[in-house]
């Protein structure tokens, strides 16, 4: 299905200032890579192996990856790794986990495992420092787990300090407007795979009317019916956002569902940091 109204990748690029970011940082380049979809049927070799050439010829400081490695069945992150060990960072690759990613029992700890084996780390409600103690990057559980749960976690950082999340479902955002979020990178979505030029993604026009539509008619497009509900905030399906005080970039992904993208291809981000 990768082959179907999938639309060639596309390479995001975007400055984001971050108030009191110490000079050290400054210019500092990120790559965000989200929502693989790894089975053999939603994400082609062809569209992986570009994704992280244009990855390692950015020459990043830091790779994050935002969740969604495999479909359901964990087993193809094994070969998923195989591709992803490739990938080149200064100071590492840090990643967070998604809802598919704990869909199985022993799942999250299947995945985990194998991304630990190449190297890459994996934060699940953890505070990690691979730009140093002036911007730590946390990693929080998926918001569908029962382990989601950021104050603890939050509630650690000092608030007058940057700080980066990680964190899959961009609906999260709302919850943490209680604490300093000087960049969320969240995926989840696709970006909505369907989007209406000059609307937006069909599942938020879908939501405003859904309400005036009889049940009956609404279970003949099933697709909407069901893609509706993956996010609350429809309108942060894509791109970058200020929520509060806080900012957010949400990844398009690189997997594609049925049926199909239109007008929202696959996505590469190129993130560089400056002070505000």
């Amino acid at each position: 299905m990768h082959w179907l109204l999938s639309g060639p990748l596309s390479t995001e690029k975007l400055t984001v200032n971050i108030a009191g970011l110490p000079v050290s940082l400054q210019g500092k380049k990120l790559v965000q890579l989200s929502d693989f979809h790894y089975d053999g049927l939603r994400l082609s070799e062809e569209m992986l192996e570009k994704a992280i050439a244009v990855t390692n010829e950015a020459k990043p400081d830091l790779i994050l990856l935002t969740g969604d490695y495999v479909t359901d069945d964990p087993t193809p992150i094994h070969q998923l790794i195989l591709r992803l060990k490739h990938l080149q960072s200064r100071s590492g690759i840090y990643a967070a986990l998604g809802n598919h990613d704990i869909h199985y029992k022993n799942a999250k700890s299947e995945i985990t495992d194998a991304l630990t084996s190449i190297g890459i780390h994996v934060l699940w409600n953890e505070i990690a420092y691979p730009l140093g103690k002036e911007l730590p990057l946390v990693g929080l559980a998926d918001s569908w787990s029962r382990e989601f749960n950021p104050l603890p976690v939050m509630n650690q950082l000092n608030p007058d300090t940057p700080c980066i999340v990680l964190s899959h479902n961009p609906d999260t955002a709302e919850t943490l407007q209680a604490w300093r979020v000087d960049l969320q990178l969240s995926g989840h979505t696709h970006g909505g795979q369907i989007v209406i030029p000059g609307l937006g993604p069909a599942a938020l026009i879908y939501s405003k009317i859904a309400k005036n539509i009889p049940l009956a008619v609404r279970r003949r497009v099933p697709f909407l019916e069901v893609n509706v509900s993956v996010v609350k905030h429809w309108e942060w399906a894509q791109g970058f956002h200020r929520i509060g005080k806080n900012q957010m970039y949400v990844n398009r992904g690189l997997g594609t569902y049925l049926p199909g993208r239109l007008f929202c291809r696959p996505e590469v981000t190129i993130i560089t940091l400056q002070s505000e």
